[in-house]
């Protein structure tokens, strides 16, 4: 539980500048790159005996100590390090303050519910507070919190503290792949304007239009396409026991998306943007 807690903490930020050119990590004989990248060096660290995991560490881990730990196999170094070892810190700190040091005390706050959970990392560990102004309204999408919920839920098969009575609530995690696998599958269109503007590889900022439009029309895309999947469902008896819930969604364009890199990359190209949410 709290290695998922740490491997959702940092989980943001892993495309390359040059795709030739990727952060890289090795570990039991296998290469990741991108989110992947980040998990084997995780595991890498603690079969190297050092507690990340554990908030009395990373609450105050210096840079020195983050970049060894997560040291790449390339010579391309991880995106934003400066800022994970701020977030990292802080959650440690948090953690500490409040939860006796672990997150399975938040976890035991929230009496089974997704939402209630979801609104205590966000209320209570700032770097998961992924919010936008859009046209005077506050928008938000809790990426990195949405996806700490589900991960929870699936490292433990909805039993345990991965039982959340809710976690159907939870919508799909807009980030920067996402809506690539959304377009290529008619799901989401753009305007050429938009189209020209993603071939050119603009870097956008945070709250940007198109940065707000593309992830809030990926999250309700990914909606549509649950719940004409769950209609189907129900229609099938042969499928009466199939679950279906846009965490499902999310996790299946994601790997298709990966399995399909470079066919995505020629058909769409994905939004340029450096943040800690996502």
């Amino acid at each position: 539980l709290h290695r998922v807690f740490v491997a959702d903490t940092l989980n943001f930020s892993f495309w390359s500048d040059d795709e030739s050119q990727k952060y890289r990590i090795k570990f039991n004989g296998k290469e990741y790159t991108g989110y992947w990248s980040w998990c084997a060096a995780l595991n890498r660290a603690l079969k190297n005996d050092v507690n990340i995991t554990d908030a009395n560490f990373y609450a105050n881990i210096t840079e020195k100590k983050l970049a060894e730990i997560l040291k790449s196999d390339s010579d391309t170094p991880i995106p934003l390090l400066e800022e994970r070892v701020a977030v990292l810190r802080e959650a440690g700190k948090v953690l500490l303050e409040k939860y006796e040091g672990k997150f399975l005390n938040c976890v035991k706050a929230c009496n089974k519910s997704a939402q209630s959970l979801l609104q205590l990392v966000v209320r209570d560990f700032p770097s998961y507070r992924d919010e936008a102004d859009y046209q005077g309204k506050r928008v938000s999408f809790y990426k990195r919190a949405q996806i700490l919920v589900a991960d929870i839920w699936a490292c433990f098969e909805g039993k345990s503290y991965g039982e959340f009575h809710d976690i159907d609530t939870i919508t799909m995690f807009a980030d920067y792949r996402i809506p690539q696998a959304l377009y290529h599958f008619g799901a989401l269109s753009y305007s050429e304007e938009l189209k020209k503007y993603l071939k050119a590889e603009k870097m956008m900022q945070t709250g940007d239009r198109y940065e707000v439009e593309i992830r809030g029309c990926s999250i309700w895309a990914t909606e549509m396409v649950a719940e004409k999947t769950r209609e189907l469902i129900e229609k099938d008896s042969s499928l009466k026991d199939v679950l279906m819930n846009s965490i499902l969604i999310d996790h299946y364009l994601w790997d298709f998306r990966r399995d399909h890199a470079e066919e995505m990359r020629d058909n769409i190209p994905f939004h340029h943007i450096r943040c800690i949410y996502y």
